[in-house]
């Protein structure tokens, strides 16, 4: 039988809405770091003028709105399990603090919350305002001798990202799937994710040329 309070319906929505943009997110993010950055090297300047116009704008526009409603439905959800109670109102519940003080569960939702908020603001503020410099989306096109300024700082902090990516899905998942913590724990699992995704650009170069 399904449940029939709003609380746990929306509940249930906002978790699926939250998963379902941050894939796209997290999509984007590897395909520009683990794809693009080493696409575009084996691209000529004919190709890059043909193609790059018509790609990275598409995929920027799945990249920015995917951090964006990730980042809402991120905070909506905590509130719902970590700021109310149902029947009886606001502030931190038994998930969040207990007679211990903060619980396991907590320090590892909000590490991930601080990694995602971090990761959104990049996006948002850094990565695409040069972007959109870059291809003159809405805005004056950059002059050809601003442009590698642009890059760089744009492909800085897309790799700043990329590897708080992995401590930042640790931190998501720890919350419900391991719930406590101390600093060895946080320590050995944030350098298990910053390894994967120093592994990841190790390993990127290669495909294609492997079997």
């Amino acid at each position: 039988m399904a449940l029939s309070d709003f609380f746990s319906n929306f509940h249930l929505f906002a978790r699926w809405f939250h998963v379902f943009a941050g894939i796209f997110w997290m999509g984007c993010l590897y395909f520009f770091n683990f794809i693009n950055l080493q696409l575009q090297p084996a691209l000529d300047d004919a190709t890059k003028k043909a193609v790059n116009p018509q790609l990275i704008p598409r995929v920027l526009w799945w990249f920015r709105w995917g951090a964006m409603v990730t980042f809402i439905t991120g905070w909506i959800l905590f509130a719902m399990v970590y700021m109310y109670t149902p029947g009886v109102g606001g502030g931190p519940t038994n998930l969040f603090q207990d007679a211990e003080g903060l619980t396991g569960r907590a320090a590892w939702i909000l590490l991930g919350v601080l990694l995602g908020s971090i990761m959104w603001f990049n996006v948002w503020f850094v990565i695409w305002p040069s972007q959109k410099r870059i291809f003159g989306l809405g805005v004056a096109k950059a002059a050809p001798e601003e442009l590698p300024a642009l890059r760089a700082r744009a492909a800085l902090f897309s790799k700043i990202n990329t590897y708080l990516s992995g401590p930042m899905l640790f931190g998501m998942l720890a919350a419900t799937h391991y719930s406590a913590m101390n600093p060895v724990t946080l320590a050995v699992f944030a350098g298990i994710g910053l390894a994967f995704v120093w592994s990841a650009y190790k390993i990127s170069p290669k495909v294609g040329k492997i079997g």
